[in-house]
C-alpha cells in the first residue's frame, strides 16, 4: 500500500494507531461477535463505548460536572441555527465575530432567528488578522457571543479567549482546533465541533454545554435540534452515528495515551513553527498572507509567487506521497491542514518538498 500525508482540511488524517485498531474490530468487537456497525445503540456493548468515550473527553478537556456533552448530528452547520433555537430565550439578539467564511456563515442563519450584532469584522483586510477585542462593539444584553476559533478556510486562528459579560455566555465554534490545545471550558456556555477534522470520521458533532443554559428553547423549535431533549436522554434520543463515536471514542484514548492536549499543543506548535519558517525563509518563492499573530496551527494556507506553477507543485506533491494539499476553491492557493493527527515526519516531508520546489523554479 503506497503511504501519503493526507493534509486535507476534512474529513482529514486520523492517528494510524486508531486506523488499526478500527480495523483489527471491524467483524467483531472485544468478543461481542459483532462489529460496532452493527450493534443495537441502546445494548450494553455499545453503551459502554459511548461512556467511555464521554469520559475520556471529560478527562482531557477537564469538562465540569455542570457541563453537558452531547455527540449529535447535522455538523458544525445545524449548530448555526440550533444556537438562536435553544439560547436566545426572551432576549431579541445575538453578538457574533466574524472571521472569515464559517462566521459569516454563522451570522446568515442566525439572522433567520434573531437580530444579529456583528460585534467586529476584519473583511475590511480580507480576513487576515482577529480584530482588537477593546474595539468590539458589544450589547450587553445580548443572548450569546459566538466566535469560530479557528478559521479552516482562511487559515486564521483566535490566539485569546474573548472575554465574557455577565449574562452573555461565550459560544464557540471549535470545528477545527478542538483539542489542539489548552482551553479552560469554565469560559465558555457552549462549544461546539464538527468531527472530521481533529475528532473522528465525518457524521459526528461534539457539543459541550453548560446546564443553565439548557431549556430555553423557544416553542417551536423541532424536537430533534432541542438541546434539553438530547440532553435528557444522554445523546440517544434517535440512533447516533454510533461508529463515528466509536472512532471519536478511540481518538480519545488516542490523545490520552500521547500525553494529553497539552502534548498535542506542544506538537503541534512545533509542526507548524516548521511549515510557516519554510514560507517565510523562501525570499518570496512562497508566502502567507495572514498577520503572523493570528496564523492558525492547524489550517496553512500559502501562495506561491508564481501562480503558474500551482499546478505542477500539487501534481509533484502528489508523486511525493504529498495530497489534498489544494487551497479552498474561495481562496485558492494552498492549504496544508496540519491537525493533531498528522505525524511531524509528514510536516518535515511537505518542507523538504517545497525547499526542492523552490530550488528548481526559482
Amino acid at each position: 500500500m503506497a503511504k501519503v500525508y493526507n493534509f486535507s482540511a476534512g474529513p482529514a488524517v486520523l492517528p494510524h494507531a486508531v486506523l488499526a485498531e478500527a480495523q483489527s474490530e471491524l467483524l467483531d468487537w472485544h468478543g461481542s461477535g459483532m462489529s460496532v456497525m452493527e450493534m443495537s445503540h441502546r445494548g450494553k456493548e455499545f453503551m459502554q463505548i459511548v461512556h467511555e468515550a464521554e469520559q475520556d473527553l471529560r478527562s482531557l478537556l477537564h469538562i465540569p460536572n455542570n457541563y453537558k456533552v452531547l455527540f449529535l448530528q447535522g455538523g458544525a452547520s445545524l449548530q448555526f441555527a440550533m444556537l438562536p433555537l435553544n439560547l436566545l430565550g426572551d432576549k431579541k439578539s445575538v453578538d457574533i465575530v466574524d472571521t472569515g467564511h464559517w462566521s459569516k456563515l454563522a451570522i446568515k442563519e442566525a439572522r433567520r432567528y434573531s437580530a444579529v450584532n456583528v460585534v467586529a469584522s476584519s473583511e475590511d483586510r480580507h480576513y487576515l488578522y482577529v480584530p482588537a477585542e477593546d474595539t468590539w462593539q458589544r450589547d450587553p444584553n445580548a443572548a450569546y457571543l459566538h466566535y469560530t476559533s479557528n478559521e479552516t478556510i482562511g487559515g486564521l486562528q483566535f490566539p485569546f479567549t474573548p472575554s465574557s459579560l455577565p449574562g452573555v455566555p461565550l459560544v464557540c465554534d471549535m470545528s477545527s482546533d478542538f483539542l489542539s490545545r489548552e482551553i479552560d471550558v469554565t469560559q465558555f456556555g457552549l462549544i461546539y465541533a464538527g468531527a472530521q477534522k481533529n475528532i473522528g470520521p465525518s457524521g459526528l458533532t461534539v457539543v459541550i454545554v453548560r446546564e443553565d443554559l439548557l431549556g430555553l428553547a423557544q416553542p417551536d423549535t423541532p424536537t430533534m435540534l432541542n438541546y434539553q431533549v438530547h440532553a435528557d436522554a444522554d445523546s440517544m434520543y434517535n440512533t447516533p452515528g454510533t461508529y463515528p463515536i466509536y472512532i471519536a471514542g478511540l481518538v480519545f484514548k488516542w490523545l490520552k495515551e500521547q500525553g494529553g492536549v497539552n502534548a498535542m499543543a506542544a506538537r503541534n506548535a512545533e509542526k507548524a513553527g516548521l511549515l510557516y519558517h519554510a514560507i517565510d525563509s523562501s525570499n518570496g518563492f512562497y508566502t502567507c498572507p495572514v498577520d503572523p499573530e493570528f496564523r492558525s496551527k492547524m489550517n496553512i494556507v500559502f501562495r506561491l509567487k508564481d501562480e503558474s506553477l500551482e499546478e505542477t507543485f500539487l501534481s509533484e506533491a502528489k508523486k511525493n506521497g504529498l495530497v489534498q494539499l489544494k487551497g479552498h476553491r474561495a481562496l485558492g492557493g494552498m492549504r496544508a491542514s496540519i491537525y493533531n493527527a498528522m505525524p511531524i515526519e509528514g510536516v518535515k516531508a511537505l518542507v523538504h518538498f517545497m525547499q526542492e520546489f523552490a530550488r528548481q523554479h526559482s
